[in-house]
């Protein structure tokens, strides 16, 4: 098994080694000898490990390096001369090449395979602090001479060494597990070797049923695999759940359908093992199957296919390299410490999971950081006797740690807090604990399992159990847990306590509540933090790190905020942007009332500033659903993100995905073929959707108008797959052609389909209709859905799948056609109206005040005296469809907004292509950091020598006000923006098309607008790519979201005679630069394998990368 090495190569995140440069420019061995005799004097800490906890401890320790530095700027000379050679010198050692990345999130990469997003730390910023990094892996230590060794030979010097070499995964000797195809699961190497074993597999398994098994099969269920979870134990998570509780969670992921089975006692024998090929022909023997051991009868279950394979049944510390120079080792593993976090050697520290604290191996995060507030102090109260400091303060103890957790599984969360196992095992400490009261409450068809455990009196809460609903009220449960203080609610009251899913009100927690158990940080360090000016949340993440580990406290981090802010005199209002001090809901009822038609009236009396990529598509989408003109009319086509503005979604690459309406599900055999014909003729990847539509990938948006004027003759209307809008309504086959079905559910969901069709929403819409209570449309998975029944339809609202699944809720039972139709009509524009920027309906309802009871009593009982209102806003947005798509085919000015080049009927590949299982597919993505030149350009533009020249690109009519086109200059793509002030002054810019960030030739498209750093700072022009929302300077081209990305720009003017001309340099010179062929992903230069299609069949497919699920991206 190749991925599996021996314990001393084992890669681990912030582990012992690896291999390359360091952060800085020269060889290793010399940055090492020139760091050392110019930092002579120093106290010198090699910390080896730069996973979290390892980088956790170097943030520690440069605290106290700016602690010692502001205090002795007030001191005497001679003081500030003894505190400078008291402060720290820091070398990190780290066998990895991706450095200090989160861990926590180590799934999601299967979700945007991006390093960038899960980096906690740039390498600028140990630069920047003094940190020399080295990317090798240590392989000794010579105690006595107070040096450790590298791969490379370096030896760099200690005067304090801590050990944070972390973990591998424990593999477990069973029969044929280094046969190929099996796998470990740490490290991003890991991750990106499953992700390209998985492409050729289908089915996979995962041995070990705990935190991390999960977490795996999570994973891997988003390669598309189903996934079988192996557990010896009687249940999933039995170190974290009751049987009970693991109930629950099973039947819920039955009922999400994911694709995930847990397999529950079952011991695995031996891997089967076979030949690579089907033709049974020598070669790399691969697992092919698992046999698993026979039970106290003598019967063993079924061997289960598979042809992939991820082994995570727990942790081994890494402790090789104190065995390898003498520090005592425990017998199960892990350096022995002592609660000052001190290994046998005094000048040695550990933390994290490489150490053993009075036999316990911690292999949480959390426990690694408070050890590291441990050794910090330490390390302070040493230095502070060494010069004599009387007021030292001691150094504190670790003395064990929490073992909560918190996890989402395929849409199902779990979570389990203090001494959950209290009625089984006692509580530590505490006599007669045995003696607990044991509460529990079960809903199995709302998913809600929750499991507290109390004092006799009820005074304390030791622990609990939370699965599914229940688990939004974790950091309150698992804080009033932590605390020492007598309980002020009673027992009853959390047991009882109804999740609305609106903000937890955690303002009543005590001071010293944890509300961030990944960063040790208390509800007090957040309210002192807010006093001092933290008051938004980015700056309270940035101030406290509270919300950068796994996030989930968040919502309690807000609640908070919000409290202390109006506590303080301030108000906490739910602003659009910066652009706009109004909530969604606000500006929709200003522009109703106002009947404001444009964006620019909108922004003129009721906005500041020049707008943004925020504001604009969510002000496009209030204008759409009070007036329903077209999107991507002249007023309103600079306000539409890229899939709106070109009526398809963006793909990888840059081309983008068809999707017509197949209303219901329902189509014919005609219109199949013009699908397929279409999709040949234009080399287009096909793919059938969940909402039982076909998705044609891979067109070219110069060909968009071409492809829809096939499909609009032959019937076919925009699917608005694209929009925050009516997706699908899906159905079964009813009782048209189901033995059980009672009604016609295909053609009430083709009416139901056909009437909401182009209707924008707050968010994206779906519908089903199933003909009998076999729910086989999953009609109570939609944000409506209709479930026949003997005497008319139940109604279903504010139900979603997703990455936050809900269940729907009935709002009415047993209804006509005619009454179906009139409470959808309300209660989609009561959402509508209501519901804030990019909020489901599910979301919605959660936190609509009165909840279920009061959407009926305004839905069904008229309370408030809108029925007649929101009916006939609904005809209004019925009676004035039009199929955009039809609108661009029959339109020639419109058509031209989608040539490739403003300047040329040329038309150029932007990515190349790929023949895989017979369809074509994008290449991939480069990996970070495959040339790093590419991430600024500016300084490569700049020493081109030469004259420049200006270089006309057409008339100034062939670009629409407040966006951009693509032009043409040999093989070099720029983008022109003509941009339009509040005042309606323009200024034009030009900058290169490719997005550094993905090389995607694309920012043509990006949506304009301005950012202020403060209200009274000059507002900077910028533009929003419309891959991954990273905004840009259109001045100085400089990465304002993420300074690691720069574009170059170039200074552009009109002439009297209403031409565009660009400052150039010579052409050739600046191909060498910006050239197309020289940096398109999958061109020539990068060897990509196969037969390029021709230039029409060029195009890009599929979602990934980036900070794909940022909020601002949902439009």
């Amino acid at each position: 098994m190749t991925p599996i090495a021996v314990p001393q190569n084992e890669r681990s995140a912030g582990g012992l080694g690896g291999g390359g440069r360091g952060a800085h420019g020269p060889p290793l061995p010399q940055i090492l000898h020139d760091a050392h005799h110019s930092h002579h004097g120093q106290h010198r800490i090699v910390v080896v490990g730069l996973g979290m906890v390892g980088l956790r401890m170097i943030e520690s320790v440069v605290s106290l390096n700016d602690s010692l530095k502001s205090s002795s700027s007030s001191a005497s000379s001679t003081t500030s001369d003894v505190a400078a050679q008291e402060r720290f010198h820091i070398t990190a050692f780290s066998e990895e090449q991706n450095v200090a990345y989160n861990r926590m999130l180590l799934t999601s990469y299967f979700e945007h395979r991006s390093v960038d997003a899960l980096t906690m730390k740039e390498e600028s910023w140990f630069a920047e602090n003094g940190v020399v990094v080295v990317k090798k892996r240590v392989v000794g230590i010579d105690r006595e001479g107070k040096t450790v060794t590298d791969a490379g030979g370096g030896v760099v010097k200690y005067d304090t060494l801590i050990l944070a070499t972390g973990s591998s995964a424990y593999v477990p000797p069973i029969p044929n597990i280094d046969a190929k195809g099996i796998f470990v699961y740490r490290t991003i190497e890991d991750l990106d070797a499953i992700i390209e074993y998985a492409k050729s597999c289908k089915r996979a398994a995962v041995i070990g049923g705990g935190l991390l098994g999960l977490e795996a099969a999570a994973a891997l269920l988003h390669l598309n695999l189903h996934t079988s979870v192996i557990e010896r134990n009687a249940h999933a998570l039995a170190r974290q759940l009751d049987a009970e509780g693991a109930s629950v969670m099973m039947e819920e992921l039955a009922r999400l359908g994911r694709g995930l089975e847990i397999l529950p006692s079952r011991d695995t024998e031996r891997f089967v093992v076979g030949p690579a090929s089907d033709d049974g022909s020598a070669g790399t023997d691969v697992v092919k199957a698992i046999e698993f051991k026979a039970d106290d009868a003598g019967s063993a279950p079924p061997r289960l296919d598979c042809e992939l394979v991820v082994v995570s049944v727990g942790i081994a510390s890494r402790d090789e390299l104190s065995r390898a120079c003498g520090l005592e080792v425990h017998v199960k593993g892990g350096t022995v410490v002592d609660d000052e976090m001190r290994t046998s050697d005094s000048s040695i520290f550990a933390v994290g999971e490489a150490v053993s604290h009075q036999g316990v191996v911690y292999g949480l995060v959390q426990p690694g950081y408070e050890m590291c507030t441990v050794v910090a102090s330490v390390l302070a109260a040493e230095r502070s006797r060494r010069v004599g400091d009387a007021a030292a303060v001691a150094a504190k103890r670790f003395t064990g740690s929490d073992m909560s957790t918190k996890l989402k599984l395929a849409g199902v969360h779990v979570a389990s807090f203090g001494e959950y196992f209290a009625d089984r095992k006692g509580i530590p400490g505490v006599a007669d604990s045995r003696d607990v009261i044991t509460c529990v409450s079960k809903d199995p068809f709302g998913c809600s399992y929750k499991k507290l455990l109390f004092s006799k009196d009820g005074k304390r809460l030791y622990g609990g159990i939370l699965v599914g609903d229940a688990t939004k009220e974790y950091t309150k449960l698992h804080a009033l847990a932590r605390s020492a203080a007598p309980l002020k609610v009673s027992p009853s009251d959390l047991l009882g306590r109804k999740s609305s899913g609106a903000e937890e009100e955690d303002d009543d927690l005590p001071d010293e509540a944890q509300i961030c158990s990944c960063n040790n940080v208390t509800k007090k360090d957040l309210v002192d933090a807010v006093k001092a000016g933290s008051t938004s949340l980015p700056a309270l993440k940035q101030c406290t790190k509270a919300g950068t580990g796994c996030g989930g406290c968040i919502p309690a981090m807000t609640s908070i905020m919000n409290a202390e802010i109006k506590r303080m005199g301030g108000t906490v209002k739910n602003t659009l942007c910066e652009h706009f001090d109004y909530s969604r809901v606000e500006l929709f009822e200003i522009v109703k009332i106002t009947k404001v038609k444009t964006f620019r009236e909108l922004l003129i009396s009721h906005g500041k500033g020049d707008g943004c990529e925020i504001c604009k598509p969510a002000i496009a989408s209030i204008l759409a659903s009070l007036h329903n003109e077209l999107v991507i009319s002249k007023s309103h086509r600079p306000l539409q993100d890229t899939n709106d503005r070109f009526l398809a979604n963006i793909q990888r690459g840059g081309s983008f995905s068809v999707v017509p309406r197949i209303a219901g599900g329902e189509i014919t055999p005609d219109k199949l073929i013009v699908i397929g014909e279409v999709a040949k003729e234009f080399g287009l990847y096909t793919k059938i959707t969940g909402g039982q539509r076909i998705d044609l990938f891979g067109a070219r948006k110069q060909d968009l108008p071409e492809i829809w004027s096939r499909l609009v003759a032959a019937g076919f209307e925009s699917g608005h797959a694209y929009g925050k809008s009516l997706r699908t309504v899906k159905s079964c086959v009813g009782s048209a052609w189901c033995r059980f079905g009672m009604r016609d559910s295909t053609r009430f969901a083709i009416d139901v389909e056909n009437r909401y069709k182009g209707v924008r929403s707050p968010h994206k819409l779906k519908g089903g209709v199933s003909g009998c209570v076999r729910e086989c449309a999953e009609a109570q998975s939609k944000d409506f859905g209709l479930i026949a029944t003997e005497k008319g339809w139940n109604v279903y609202v504010g139900g979603n799948g997703g990455s936050k699944p809900k269940h729907a809720v009935l709002l009415a039972s047993e209804v006509s056609e005619a009454d179906v139709i009139k409470y959808l009509d309300r209660y989609l524009m009561y959402y509508i109206s209501t519901a804030d920027k990019l909020t489901r309906t599910a979301r919605w309802l959660e936190k609509l005040e009165g909840g279920l009871q009061h959407l009926k009593d305004v839905v069904i009982h008229d309370k408030l005296g809108i029925a007649a209102t929101l009916e006939a806003q609904m005809a209004h947005l019925v009676g004035t469809y039009k199929c955009e798509w039809a609108e661009v085919v029959n339109n020639p000015t419109l058509r031209a907004e989608f040539s490739q080049f403003a300047n040329t009927s040329e038309t150029q590949p932007d990515i190349g292509m790929l023949q895989k299982r017979g369809q074509p597919e994008p290449a991939p993505w480069p990996k970070q950091d495959s040339d790093p030149t590419v991430n600024d350009l500016r300084p490569a533009v700049a020493e081109i020598e030469g004259v420049r020249s200006w270089v006309d690109f057409g008339s100034v009519d062939e670009f629409t006000p407040e966006t951009g086109r693509a032009v043409k200059h040999g093989d070099v793509q720029l983008a022109i923006f003509r941009k339009l002030d509040r005042d309606g002054n323009e200024t034009w810019y030009a900058t290169q098309n490719m997005c550094p960030h993905k090389r995607s030739f694309v920012l043509s498209q990006s949506l304009l607008g301005t950012t202020a750093a403060t209200p009274d700072a000059a507002a900077t022009p910028k533009l929003a790519c419309p891959l991954h929302k990273k905004t840009f300077s259109l001045e100085s081209g400089a990465g304002i979201d993420d300074p690691a990305y720069s574009i170059a720009t170039f200074p552009t003017r009109t002439t009297a005679a209403g031409r565009v001309q660009v400052l150039l340099p010579d052409m050739e010179a600046l191909e060498r630069v910006l050239g197309t062929g020289k940096w398109m992903v999958g061109g020539d230069s990068e060897g990509v394998k196969g037969e390029r299609q021709n230039e029409r069949k060029v195009g890009g497919g599929g979602c990934g990368g980036g900070t794909c699920g940022d909020e601002k991206l949902e439009w």
